[in-house]
């Protein structure tokens, strides 16, 4: 089969302009970057369609297909007739050239031009990193130059950071040599940037300057918060993101509108695209296709906790992605075996499945379609197994193959999304945002993970009493924990039940206006593998790129 470069450089992709027009949107609403990508400056309207959240199980290490899936399913409603938009995250170059790969989907169902999208872009992430390192230099600058706000350098918060894996950045000395006051200094990769949280949660130009305004530089001497318009920064860091703040439209291999805006991490952040690609999604067309980081116990809690509180907005129905290798690795199968028929791993792993259905359903109280992401290896038992244990969860589950069939192969599930979406249903939500910022964890832990509740370090007490007398007691939270598991344990698989989650310290994010939870050790700036991608990436004698995926 093709490289999923070669796939998409073999499409035929057609003029931006031509897929505005399928949006409604005439060359005045469209800044051009090329032929095939374009700023959307239009402003959305108060027309809302159908918003569809695509989400999965706890992912193994290679994903479980959930951009793939999103945009062979949008390709799926516009092969049925529908006014279809994406709106999906852009991808961060760490990945990229690490191990992960692009996030573009892959084989037949993805979005183009994959390389402009996978690399540089429109430079969203370019301008969010200058933003942000312009608000660290004119803080040590500040500092150098007499320190009027008597910033303490012991308590700096706001960290420099770059689009890479860069492990060597983690830690590191800043100032040496008299250039500038020495002190530490620790990166961390744009993605995990809190102006890249800021720009996804921002419902307009003028709300990202007060919220870049209400960052939490630092403290002074006297305990006190310094924020960034206290260095008179927030004006300047705007101007750099009046660009970025614009949505990006592309396609689908199909022709499929798709606007791709924002990627802020799912740990430490909220694992969304933008609200504002979002709104102009929803206002020009019926039916929006979104996605949410990781699996649906990080990005989807995000996405309906925080996002559809911010943004006011809430899905008509809710698509789980599964594999049957990924289930039969939740149910203890061994990593090499895992292409072979298992029913017995299958039943241990598929409780997983339904921990993150009930939740659609019964605690969010939202219609979930379960998209099973077929393999070859998928035995006729194994599918039986399957679509027989989510219909007695009170799902329905459909098998697709996007990766080879594209939207063709997206339309039954396409149908059965249509069908669920129709239900009326009203978000709940898993906590309310007027308890404790204790309570508010506890009861994520106990709703949305299944555990017993959470358990709070002497630091993390005295940082949430803190937030909570400075009166950030009421913003969301955000749990930052490992992917892979339910708890905060990556080893205990399936469902785990009676866990308690140990937080062991909270950050406060004044500007993106949450509360950060840390369970676990989070990285913020990831390192290369011993092969990373960039080993194969290049660019051949005709200026062609090879070796993106």
């Amino acid at each position: 089969m093709l490289s999923d470069i070669e796939i998409a450089k073999s499409c035929k992709m057609k003029d931006i302009g031509e897929i505005a027009a399928k949006l409604g949107l005439s060359e005045e609403n469209i800044e051009r970057y090329g032929k095939y990508k374009a700023k959307i400056c239009a402003e959305h309207t108060k027309k809302q369609g159908k918003l569809i959240l695509v989400t999965a199980i706890n992912p193994t290490a290679s994903g479980e297909g959930k951009t793939t899936v999103s945009i062979g399913l949008a390709d799926g409603m516009a092969r049925l007739g529908k006014k279809v938009c994406l709106a999906l995250r852009e991808p961060s170059l760490g990945p990229v050239f690490g191990i992960k790969g692009g996030a573009a989907g892959g084989g037949y169902a993805q979005v183009v031009p994959m390389e402009d999208i996978n690399l540089h872009f429109t430079g969203d992430l370019h301008a969010i990193t200058a933003a942000n390192n312009l608000l660290c230099a004119m803080l040590d600058n500040h500092i150098f130059r007499g320190n009027e706000l008597d910033i303490d350098t012991e308590k700096i918060y706001f960290r420099r950071c770059l689009d890479m894996n860069d492990r060597s950045l983690r830690n590191i000395t800043i100032g040496q040599r008299n250039e500038g006051v020495e002190r530490e200094e620790h990166f961390e990769i744009t993605a995990a940037s809190e102006i890249m949280a800021i720009l996804c949660l921002a419902t307009s130009l003028q709300d990202l300057q007060r919220r870049i305004g209400n960052i939490i530089v630092g403290e002074n001497r006297r305990g006190e918060y310094v924020f960034a318009r206290d260095l008179k920064a927030e004006g300047a860091m705007t101007a750099l993101l009046k660009d970025a703040v614009k949505p990006n439209l592309v396609q689908t291999l199909e022709g499929t509108p798709a606007i791709v805006h924002g990627g802020p991490f799912a740990n430490i952040a909220h694992g969304c695209n933008s609200i504002l690609a979002t709104y102009t999604a929803l206002s020009l067309a019926d039916w929006v296709v979104t996605e949410a980081g990781f699996g649906a116990d990080l990005g989807a809690e995000k996405f309906l906790d925080t996002k559809c509180r911010v943004a006011g907005i809430q899905p008509d129905c809710v698509v789980v992605v599964a594999t049957v290798k990924a289930l039969k690795l939740h149910g203890g199968a061994d990593k090499a075996n895992l292409s072979e028929e298992n029913l017995e791993a299958l039943a241990k792993g598929m409780p997983n499945l339904y921990k993150h259905i009930e939740n659609i359903k019964h605690v969010y109280k939202k219609p979930v379609v379960v998209a099973m992401n077929r393999f070859a290896s998928d035995t006729p038992a194994e599918i039986e197994f399957v679509m027989r244990g989510v219909e007695k969860a009170g799902a329905k589950a459909v098998f697709t193959d996007v990766f080879l069939q594209g939207g063709e192969g997206g339309k039954e599930l396409a149908e059965a999304v249509c069908e669920a979406a129709m239900q009326k249903s009203e978000l709940h939500y898993s906590y309310d945002l007027n308890d404790s910022i204790e309570k508010k964890i506890s009861d994520i832990v106990k709703n949305v993970y299944g555990g017993a509740g959470a358990s709070f370090s002497e630091i993390a007490k005295e940082k949430i009493a803190e937030a909570e007398a400075r009166g950030y007691g009421r913003l969301p939270v955000i749990i930052a924990k490992t992917q892979y598991s339910l708890s905060d344990d990556a080893k205990l698989l399936a469902r785990p039940e009676g866990f308690t989650v140990h937080v062991r310290d909270i950050i406060v994010k004044g500007g993106a206006e949450f509360v950060v939870a840390i369970a676990g050790n989070i990285m913020l700036m990831p390192g290369l593998g011993k092969v990373p991608a960039a080993e194969h990436i290049g660019v051949d004698e005709k200026g062609e790129i090879f070796g993106l995926s």
